[in-house]
Formats: structure tokens, C-alpha cells, sequence
């Protein structure tokens, strides 16, 4: 059991703002555990990071499956006594269509990452983030889904469409703000990491995985009287 480090999970974490998160965290002598849903790419990217002398432990966790959170939840338990940071990281981009063209189904299978994965997670995890002294979420959301950016025609967030990832993140800090009023010594945070180019948006991005994750790592490491239920980029509180 560990008793001095900090103790941290962070999901998605097998490429991109995960990998380098769980990079950043674990050069801090915390104990980290690298969460993907592929083993073979978990396991690559924990053997990665393990070449350029940064030690953390792979666990297999699809977001989308209660079986498979429920066993990492076990796995975690039994090599600590707590969690004291989650880091809900993984997400997924949908397809580019026009909001008329988007049906139920396909905003269904989003959300079922995005969303859904989300609480799925932090719900399982939250005995062992009782157990910290200084227990702290962050959730990844983005830009697109603040109601006062999308308002604007002067920003960039007005002319982007896109209904089903823009409206899942945007559920998601609503998340973010219940449960931080409703879970009190907790620090529940939403991060918006710019627009790193990753996978996800093909590369196109004009921010680098290591400057997307800053506004993470700001709010993993946040001290004991630091902010609950807001949600910060990297430039400071972003408006919702």
C-alpha cells in the first residue's frame, strides 16, 4: 500500500493530452496509473514512458463497460489504499455533420463516452477518492461547450457545429458543477485544453499535447484551498 505519494488515474491515457498528463504527473513522484481501454496500446505507451525513465502502472478500463470499470477499480484497490486524483481524459470526437443531419442514434454513442463514461467512472471510483485527504476530478471538457463563447460571432467557437461533441462537453460541465456542490472536501474541476492537435481532430490543431495539458496538470495539482466547480483553460477561468 502507498501512504506517501500522491496517487493518480487518468484515463485515455495511451496517446495524446492522457499520455502526456500522465507523463507530467509522474515525473512529479506521484504514483500514476495509465487507464485505456486497448491493453496492447496501454501497455506500449506505460513501456514508452518506462524507456524515458518514467515509471507507471497500465490498468485496462473502457469507460463505456461497467465490467470492465468495476475490474479496474479492483486492480487499483489492490495496489493502494486511495485515489487522490482522477483524471477523466478519454473522450471521443463524433462525425462532422450539419446539426440537421445529426440523428439520435449517432449523439447516443457520444454521449455514451463523453457523458455517460464519465459519471460511470468517477461513481466507481469515488470510495477510493473518499479516502484522500485532498481528493480532486478533473474533468477534460473544451471551449466548445461554453454557451457564452458559442454566443459570440467575434470567437472562433460561433462558426464550429457540432452538435453532438459541442452538447456533450457542455453536459459535462454541468456534471463538473453538481458534483462539486454536492460532494463537499471534494475539488471538481473542468478543464478546457485549447485545441491540441491529437488524433482526435486529426493533427489539425494548433496547440501542442503538452500546452493542452497544462490546464489539466494546474488543476491535478491544485492545493488544499484551490477552486471547486469551475472550469479553467489555460489563460485562467473560461465563462460557461
Amino acid at each position: 500500500m502507498t501512504e506517501a505519494k500522491t496517487v493518480a488515474l487518468v484515463t485515455g491515457a495511451n496517446k495524446g493530452l492522457g499520455r502526456e498528463t500522465v507523463r507530467r504527473l509522474a515525473g512529479k513522484g506521484w504514483q500514476v496509473f495509465l487507464a485505456a481501454r486497448d491493453r496492447g496500446r496501454g501497455i506500449e505507451a506505460a513501456d514508452t514512458l518506462a524507456g524515458e525513465g518514467i515509471e507507471v502502472e497500465f490498468v485496462e478500463l473502457d469507460v463505456t463497460s461497467d465490467e470492465s470499470v468495476a475490474a479496474a477499480v479492483k486492480a487499483v484497490a489492490e495496489r493502494v489504499d486511495r485515489l487522490d486524483v482522477l483524471v477523466n481524459n478519454a473522450g471521443v470526437g463524433g462525425p462532422l455533420l450539419d446539426p440537421a443531419d445529426m440523428d439520435a442514434d449517432t449523439l447516443r454513442a457520444l454521449y455514451e463516452v463523453n457523458v455517460f463514461g464519465q459519471v460511470r467512472v468517477t461513481h466507481a471510483f469515488l470510495p477510493l477518492l473518499r479516502r484522500s485527504q485532498q481528493p480532486r476530478i478533473v474533468m477534460v471538457s473544451s471551449a466548445l461547450a461554453s454557451l457564452a463563447h458559442a454566443g459570440d460571432p467575434a470567437r472562433p467557437e460561433h462558426g464550429f457545429l457540432s452538435l453532438d461533441y459541442a452538447s456533450s462537453k457542455a453536459a459535462l460541465n454541468m456534471i463538473v458543477s453538481q458534483y462539486a456542490r454536492a460532494l463537499p472536501g471534494f475539488q471538481v474541476n473542468a478543464a478546457d485544453p485549447g485545441n491540441p492537435a491529437t488524433d482526435m481532430n486529426h493533427h489539425t490543431g494548433v496547440h501542442t499535447a503538452a500546452e493542452g495539458a497544462a490546464a489539466i496538470i494546474r488543476l491535478a495539482t491544485l492545493d488544499p484551498g484551490g477552486p471547486t466547480g469551475g472550469f479553467f483553460g489555460n489563460d485562467g477561468p473560461v465563462p460557461w
